[in-house]
């Protein structure tokens, strides 16, 4: 008798397992478009944001490069880096791609483009450097005539980020 308890015990649990397995394939048929939608916009930000995280890095290497902090300084790779950061739309590679251009460091020194890149810094940048940014945009101005300042205007108009 004990024997065909355990028999029927485990047949039990068997055919109950089984039967729950049926009927949770209906519940996971394959997702309607809302349910891929909320997968794929996640997807799609975290795309931007490793985009970011890397414009991000190449500014923060170039300021490395630039102060020479664990690398041999070289103004020439540091404005490499803001430049490829700045495409990018990292306000900081703008930021410092424009100081760059600003003091002729790296780059030719030309008070349109430190112009330009500082004025999309400003209008990116986080509201805790903003103020920052928009003191130096100014200082940037001052030095420019104003058909100067129209062309680096338009020029910051006209930008559009670079993919990576």
């Amino acid at each position: 008798m004990e024997k065909a308890a355990k028999l029927l015990t485990t047949v039990l649990a068997l055919w109950l397992s089984a039967a729950t397995g049926a009927n949770s394939a209906d519940t996971f048929e394959e997702p309607t478009t809302y349910h891929r939608a909320k997968h794929i916009t996640p997807a799609k930000k975290a795309k931007v944001s490793a985009w970011q995280a890397k414009a991000r890095a190449d500014a923060l290497l170039g300021f490395k490069y630039e102060h020479g902090l664990g690398v041999p300084q070289s103004f020439e790779v540091a404005a490499d880096l803001y430049l490829r950061a700045a495409e990018q739309g990292d306000p900081t590679g703008q930021y410092f791609l424009g100081l760059m251009y600003d003091k002729g460091r790296g780059v030719w020194q030309d008070g349109i483009l430190a112009y330009k890149w500082l004025n999309l810094a400003a209008a990116r940048a986080p509201a805790r450097y903003r103020e920052q940014y928009l003191r130096l945009r100014q200082a940037a101005a001052s030095k420019l005539t104003p058909d100067q300042l129209y062309l680096g205007q338009e020029l910051a108009i006209q930008w559009v980020p670079k993919p990576p």
